[in-house]
């Protein structure tokens, strides 16, 4: 029992530690925490099931969904924060909760109130390890997760517009000395964390169904998950996410499944009080 508690912990990990990336990503390059993350990861979830729901190919739900994704992203970042970019950090907070109001009104408009369902993108039995089941869909997830990782550290060591988020990330105003172009890096991280909010939610949707309001407790758990594991730390994002899932996972199996919702909220307020830089905060390690 204890082997698939741990199995269900670390998949639910995994999509954490997506959402606390796009977290992370939105915080360094902006300073603004994104309170309509989880909204991202609801457009993902939707747009999968109600593409797949009308026979489309897993071929273009994919792509499309994604793109859907962030293309919401961006459209937030154009017409939410850029407009009130001088505003004060409580502002723009308050501003994306106001996003995500929207965007669970809008998706409940499109798509109504009923849970869509998803096909598994890896059909077949459970996996057996040491007699522990692992669903298909839930490796996936855990695949998916390890390549997005390596991808995106990729990304800000190599490519030029990832080392220029990694020096806003030390010094905004020492960027915008330099000549980096803050705008378009703005537009940029909203592009890539909802993009990655939207991966999430595309390969979560086949093990739930996917609603209008399925964001808003994923979104409270990513961002549990990024300030425990440290806000301005991928590896934070990463370590935050599965610890939060097995916990989870383990509370629902020898606890009861009434406080696994409970924990997150319990992790964070314990660092809140004990730690607020979290795990690996920035000090102790390079950020991004």
């Amino acid at each position: 029992m204890i082997l698939e508690l741990l199995f269900s912990g670390l998949v639910n990990g995994a999509i954490y530690a997506l959402i606390a990336l796009g977290f992370m990503i939105i915080y360094s390059a902006t300073g603004v925490i994104n309170f309509a993350q989880g909204e991202f990861v609801m457009v993902g979830a939707m747009l999968t099931a109600w593409l797949a729901g009308r026979g489309w190919p897993l071929l273009l739900v994919l792509p499309l969904a994604l793109a859907g994704a962030t293309l919401t992203g961006i459209l937030t970042e154009r017409f939410t924060i850029r407009p009130a970019r001088e505003a004060s950090p409580l502002t723009l907070i308050i501003i994306t909760i106001g996003v995500s109001i929207l965007l669970k009104g809008v998706a409940m408009l499109l798509w109504g109130k009923e849970p869509l369902p998803a096909s598994p993108f890896w059909a077949g039995p459970p996996l057996s390890f040491f007699k522990a089941a692992l669903p298909r869909q839930g490796l996936l997830v855990l695949g998916t997760s390890a390549l997005v990782f390596v991808v995106v550290a990729a990304f800000f060591r190599y490519t030029l517009w990832g080392k220029a988020m990694r020096a806003c990330a030390y010094n905004r105003f020492g960027a915008r000395i330099l000549g980096i172009n803050l705008s378009g890096l703005t537009c940029l991280a909203f592009g890539i964390s909802a993009a990655l909010s939207g991966l999430a939610g595309t390969v979560i949707a086949p093990l739930v169904f996917a609603s209008y309001d399925m964001g808003t407790m994923l979104g409270l758990k990513g961002f549990s998950a990024a300030v425990f594991g440290g806000l301005g730390s991928a590896g934070g994002a990463l370590l935050g996410g599965f610890i939060l899932g097995i916990l989870e996972a383990l509370a629902a199996g020898y606890l009861s499944s009434a406080y696994k919702d409970a924990i997150a909220f319990i992790l964070l307020l314990v660092v809140l009080f004990l730690r607020p830089e979290g795990l690996l905060s920035p000090e102790k390690m390079e950020k991004l």
